[in-house]
């Protein structure tokens, strides 16, 4: 094993010396973790912190001189009293650097220029450093015999973990977590240190700045594109991983196209959001969108009268009335016909031959030939339904702008990066258009995906998707959001409702040792919906009179109706303007009230989930059969985790009528 190194590859065009450098600290022992300077906008620095097991600390500055710039340097000192002037411009720039750190830490820290220029015999010779508390090294150090020297360099000074984060504070701004951009508890021992940011950890942040360097048309890529996948777990810090990214990426390659992709609008506005608190800005090189926003956008001007997807009430009487020409003496029910059409148009489009062979792999209901037969002929009787209104539903919209590349009656702008968060709601033939919006041979795809959360889509992998990800997939299993008692409930919810039916191989086990407490979630029991919303209502007023901030939390409900009505009665108790639903508003000082859908990628201190008595209820439908409940539990069991998950601290969910017995056992009821 070799030392860790961040980021792993050389970024940019580094000076020979500099690379030399790289190139001697990767053969260091493993119990060395290794900084290379990164921060396009600080270009005045150390080169490198060289930390060891002990946490005793290295700051090194290269330098560029030459032996005869030490000869020369050593006869001007001969000639006078002054100090000559090598190596001054390095110890400048370190002692600077070191100025800025905690005073009780500056002298605990070593602070080392290497000369890979220079032999250490005529460093000897030339002027003495000007600061006696700075070393001067020659290009002997960066030799295999050497590395047993280098643990003599570090002074025999430990600093604790809290100070080593600010060392890393200080050398890696590029990795701060800003408080308000995490709900994070605050931690008693960091205030005491006026520490009020976080950092990412170390996998967090080697996956930041893994395979930064961007190909260029001279050295393209032998394949389509370069891709890294995240898969990680609720609250491990995925979006943040891929925010900056996106502002080192922008750092370095000011005059590169970025594209930002997800599947909803209030997760595409919260990281707008976030990124302006982070950069100050929104570049315009810089492109946000939802997915089918972005194929919306890019429609050519006669698709315009098919810009109205039909509402969910309208959907269901097609279907509705698709399913009774087709399947009322069958046993499909018509949730099945709604599921298969909707998988359908997740696919890469098919006919008719190719839809009676496709394999329907995670689908829950099997369907024999003659089934597929009829079920083919029902879709098709809901598409012509639709047709005839002049109207398609929101599967459609990919389709059309899949059909439309394919005819090349449309051309999507190039990026040459395309970032996609919360990737494991996009179908495969979204990510079919999004390979046609990428630069060819010399364009990158960053992921980042919770498999765990993936109740739209289910039944794929990387792999059935083209993506040829071996060595390129990294999976973070650590929770910063949340708290042990908030993540628990989530997981054993997941586990023990699942365990049936889940069989998905990248489904991660989040790591829930050393994690902060917090309070039990909640079950608040009530008899109607009236009764839930007015609950809610009073909860939040109650917050709102004890000052606590409004925009810290935030409502999922199980429909829309449900949110409407949720918004308007906060804003006549508490004020117009006071709740918002995130998918139309950026965020501000107000509750965020939405759906369970719209939720994913959101996050708050207080959550609290509304309306989940429907989803219990759909699963008692009598209009199911054995195989479609269990699906149908398994896509509500992924949004509870989902929902539950976006709580920092505190969360409180509301039931209208008989709790279940899982909710019983894993909840607590308030105290009357």
């Amino acid at each position: 094993m070799t030392a860790t190194i961040i980021p792993a590859t050389p970024v940019g065009s580094l000076p020979s010396e500099v690379l030399k450098a790289y190139r001697f600290f990767k053969s260091l022992p493993d119990d060395y973790t290794i900084w290379h300077h990164l921060t396009p906008w600080e270009r005045e620095a150390p080169d490198f912190l060289i930390v060891n097991e002990k946490r005793q600390a290295i700051l090194l500055k290269i330098s560029f001189s030459t032996s005869k710039a030490a000869r020369t340097s050593a006869q001007m000192l001969l000639m006078s009293d002054k100090q000559a002037s090598f190596g001054a411009l390095e110890e400048n720039i370190i002692n600077k650097f070191a100025e800025a750190l905690p005073a009780k830490m500056i002298n605990r820290i070593k602070r080392v220029i290497l000369f890979t220029n220079v032999p250490e015999k005529i460093l000897l010779t030339s002027p003495a450093p000007i600061q006696t508390n700075i070393a001067w090294m020659g290009q002997e150090m960066l030799t295999s015999p050497s590395q047993e020297k280098w643990q003599k360099v570090f002074l025999n000074e430990s600093l604790q973990s809290l100070e080593l984060e600010q060392l890393r504070m200080r050398f890696t701004p590029e990795s701060i977590v800003p408080a308000t951009l995490t709900v994070r508890q605050a931690d008693k021992e960091r205030q005491s240190l006026g520490i009020q940011d976080y950092l990412l950890d170390l996998q967090q942040e080697s996956i930041l700045k893994n395979d930064l360097e961007l190909p260029v048309e001279q050295n393209e890529l032998t394949k389509n594109f370069q891709i890294n996948i995240v898969n990680g777990v609720a609250g491990s810090g995925k979006s943040l991983i891929l925010l900056y990214r996106l502002q080192i990426l922008r750092s370095l390659f000011p005059h590169k196209r970025f594209l930002v992709l997800t599947h909803n609008r209030p997760l595409i506005r919260d990281l707008q959001f976030k990124y302006k608190q982070l950069s100050g800005g929104l570049p315009r090189q810089i492109t946000w969108e939802t997915f089918n926003g972005f194929c919306r956008r890019h429609w050519p001007d006669q698709e315009v009268p098919w810009l109205k997807p039909l509402g969910e009430q309208t959907r269901n009487s097609l279907i509705e009335e698709s399913w009774k020409k087709h399947f009322v003496e069958s046993n499909i029910k018509p949730e099945s016909l709604k599921s298969e059409i909707d998988w359908f148009k997740d696919q890469i489009p098919m006919n008719k031959s190719s839809y009676l062979d496709a394999e329907r792999k995670g689908r829950g209901f099997r369907l024999q030939r003659e089934q597929r037969l009829m079920m083919w002929d029902a879709m098709l009787e809901y598409q012509n339904l639709s047709y005839q209104k002049r109207t398609i539903d929101w599967g459609d919209v990919p389709r059309r702008m899949w059909d439309l590349l394919r005819k090349k009656k449309v051309a999507l702008p190039l990026y040459d990066v395309i970032l996609v968060d919360e990737a494991q709601f996009f179908a495969p033939i979204w990510f079919d258009v999004i390979r046609r919006a990428i630069r060819p041979k010399t364009g990158h795809i960053f992921i980042v995906a919770d498999p765990t959360q993936g109740f739209l889509g289910r039944g794929t992998s990387w792999k059935s998707l083209g993506f040829d990800v071996r060595g390129r997939t990294h999976r973070l299993y650590k929770s910063y959001r949340t708290t042990q008692e908030i993540l628990n409930f989530a997981t054993l919810f997941y586990r023990m409702r699942s365990v049936q039916g889940d069989t998905d191989d990248d489904i991660l086990e989040p790591d829930l040792l050393n994690m902060p407490h917090g309070a039990i979630p909640v079950l608040v029991p009530v008899r109607s919906p009236q009764d839930e919303h007015a609950s809610i209502v009073n909860n939040i007023k109650k917050l709102d009179q004890q000052g606590y901030p409004l925009k810290d939390i935030l409502v999922l409900h199980a429909d829309w109706e449900g949110t409407d009505t949720l918004i308007e009665m906060l804003n006549r108790k508490l004020g117009n303007g006071r709740a918002m639903d995130p998918k139309t508003t950026l965020p501000g000082d107000c509750v965020r009230v939405t759906t369970l859908n719209a939720g994913t990628g959101l996050e708050s201190p207080v959550v609290f989930l509304v309306g989940l008595y429907k989803l219990f209820e759909r699963e008692q439908s009598l209009r199911l059969s054995d195989n479609e409940i269990e699906k149908v539990m398994l896509e509500n069991t992924r949004k509870i985790y989902m929902a539950a998950t976006r709580a920092g601290q505190r969360l409180v969910i509301t039931y209208v009528g008989q709790i279940p017995d899982i909710l019983r056992s894993l909840l607590i009821l308030p105290r009357n």
